[in-house]
């Protein structure tokens, strides 16, 4: 049994402090007063707590920390299950003392502001996950251990295992309430989201009942019909123009397509998302119609918190801008293909302020209101980034909804929001879908030697990498949200995908029950591909019922294999060797 936390960890004005935790009820820590409790529950241990500042000064509040001693977990190896921060971080399992924190081989805070919710580098030998865990084994033979945090619209939560802090035993572990160097005013208080320990049992299921609690607890968007759509990306990518858009719009009624999705590339420049470029010459407000026409639902493309430097919206509005503590716009991305003014370094929008959000409330009303009733927001981690923001006392987490809230408000309630790009526990009861994995690509896996940086090749676009996080995070599907694990890759010229490795991956979306978008040219496709995307379809509908009947798909093996291998559903099982991209679909009945 994992006993109860032995230390609580608190970062306060730049200075670490730790005192000991001998049960529950309230501890000083300086000016602090946290409050902790525990309650027996039917699926586990529930530990809640919460911050006070009682002093008569205000203090900046990084993380607060339950902390577990060595012996909490053995002296044996220790399998981590590592849930991803956003959309596009990886997923899967990792050995305490074999692998580490790809940010320990990094240490470059631009990229790993993206892709944890702690955007410094972790301790040698630290492993982490964002969210939730599952640990194994656990002391004894009762099976793995699931530590999680029931919410994350308030703030983000870090589970650590790391080298205990002296003498000998298993890790240190952690649940860290991330709460960004929030400022805590005189009397003001925070409630954290509470944290959960489940042990023994199936992993997917002690994972399904994790998302239930949190999905019920946020009021999880789950109804959304299943989305079979096209969309311009994969074949286009930024180089889209309305004839090759509208040449595919009139070949998609020979498809099974409901929606008919326009992506980056349509527009002025980031953050000028109502004025097209060149390519666009009829003008955004042209193209709902004439989708809606042809019997498809209009979607939309935009990264609605960037802004590129050269946006008459900096101009007009400099200070809507959050800012580096140097007092120069804060950088939160880099896209050479976008220009921008600065060689495509981006900024980001302070969710913060009232105006911006009033802003982000009237754009979405306008793209609604001109028929697009499908917004696929992109690259949202963005207000999440350590910075100097107008309203220092939220903390990331609630940057994040605070910009997701203010477009949902102007969208409606019908207009289906996809988040990508984006911290998964703030965004729950607010979007319909969620990327749940990296951009897929017309290759199968990378060599090593294609890293870009180091420790990250993991978030790198390629099918592999979707695969992997599909399995590990399919028990959120009608969860949290609808998934969406990235478009089928249907084409037979330029790709290095193996006809095998193609089958591969549209059974795995099929299997998932989620999103379904082709994003090849439809001239390009001919018998072939329309029968393997009937295969998953067919997929998608018997998956689908089963996760809205509370059985969804599963990945049995996640915590025997660094990436899972088998994923079954109501009857049928994909068995597939990751290395090679080859499988075998197998139905019981």
């Amino acid at each position: 049994m994992l006993g109860a936390p032995v230390w609580l960890e608190v970062e306060l004005d730049g200075r670490r402090h730790r005192t000991s935790l001998p049960g529950p009820g309230a501890v000083r820590v300086g000016p602090l007063a946290v409050q902790v409790d525990e309650t027996a529950t039917p699926a586990g241990r529930r530990l809640t707590w919460s911050v006070a500042n009682d002093s008569a000064a205000p203090v900046r509040l990084r993380r607060v920390g339950l902390v577990w001693g060595p012996a909490a977990l053995g002296a044996g190896p220790v399998r981590m299950f590592r849930h991803g921060y956003q959309s596009w971080s990886p997923s899967g399992v990792a050995t305490f003392g074999v692998d580490e924190d790809p940010s320990v081989r990094a240490g470059f805070e631009f990229l790993q502001a993206v892709h944890h919710a702690d955007q410094r580098t972790a301790l040698p030998g630290e492993l982490r996950s964002e969210g939730v865990t599952l640990l194994a084994p656990a002391l004894g033979d009762g099976g793995p251990v699931l530590v999680g945090f029931v919410g994350g619209t308030d703030h983000d939560g870090t589970l650590r295992l790391r080298p205990p802090g002296a003498g000998a035993g298993g890790p240190e572990l952690v649940a860290e309430a991330f709460l960004g160097d929030l400022r805590l005013d005189p009397g003001g208080s925070l409630a954290l989201h509470p944290v959960i320990v489940a042990e023994g049992g199936d992993p997917h299921e002690l994972l399904a009942t994790w998302a239930d609690e949190v999905g019920r607890r946020a009021a999880a968007r789950i109804g959304a019909d299943p989305v079979v759509g096209w969309c311009s990306w994969y074949q286009y990518f930024g180089g889209i123009g309305e004839a090759a858009l509208l040449e595919n719009l009139a070949r998609a009624g020979d498809w099974p397509l409901r929606l008919f999705q326009l992506d980056d590339g349509y527009q002025a420049g980031i953050g000028d998302w109502l004025r097209t470029n060149e390519r666009f010459p009829s003008g955004l407000a042209s193209l709902p119609g004439r989708i809606a026409a042809a019997g498809c639902t209009p979607g939309l493309w935009l990264a609605p918190f960037l802004v590129a430097p050269d946006c008459p919206l900096v101009g007009t509005h400099p200070d809507w801008v959050a800012r580096h503590p140097s007092g120069e716009p804060l950088l939160v991305w880099w896209n050479p293909a976008w220009g921008g003014g600065r060689d495509g370094f981006m900024y980001a929008l302070d969710t913060t302020r009232p105006e911006v959000l009033a802003h982000l409330r009237d754009l979405a009303a306008e793209l609604a209101g001109m028929g697009w009733r499908y917004l696929k927001l992109d690259f949202t981690f963005a207000p999440s980034v350590d910075g100097i923001w107008a309203d220092a006392t939220r903390t990331p987490a609630q940057r994040v909804r605070a910009g997701f809230e203010a477009i949902r408000a102007g969208a409606g309630d019908d207009t289906f929001l996809l988040g990508c790009g984006v911290p998964l526990g703030p965004v729950v009861g607010v979007v319909d879908g969620c990327r749940i994995g990296q951009d897929v690509a017309p290759v199968w896996s990378l060599r090593p030697e294609e890293e870009v940086v180091p420790g990250y090749l993991g978030i790198q676009p390629a099918t592999r990498h979707a695969y992997a996080n599909t399995l590990a995070r399919a028990f959120q599907h009608r969860r949290l949200w609808c998934n969406d694990p990235d478009c089928v890759m249907l084409r037979t010229t330029d790709t290095r995908l193996e006809p095998a490795q193609v089958r591969t991956w549209a059974h795995t979306v099929g299997m998932s029950g989620g999103m379904v978008l082709v994003s090849d040219d439809l001239a390009l496709l001919g018998a072939d591909a329309r029968s393997l995307l009937d295969e998953v379809l067919e997929l998608q509908a018997a998956s689908d019922a089963a996760a809205r009947a509370g059985h969804g798909p599963a990945a049995p093996d996640l915590m025997e294999h660094p990436e899972p291998e088998r994923f079954v559903v109501d009857g049928i099982e994909l068995r597939t060797d990751p290395a090679t991209g080859r499988s075998h679909l197998s139905r019981s009945r």
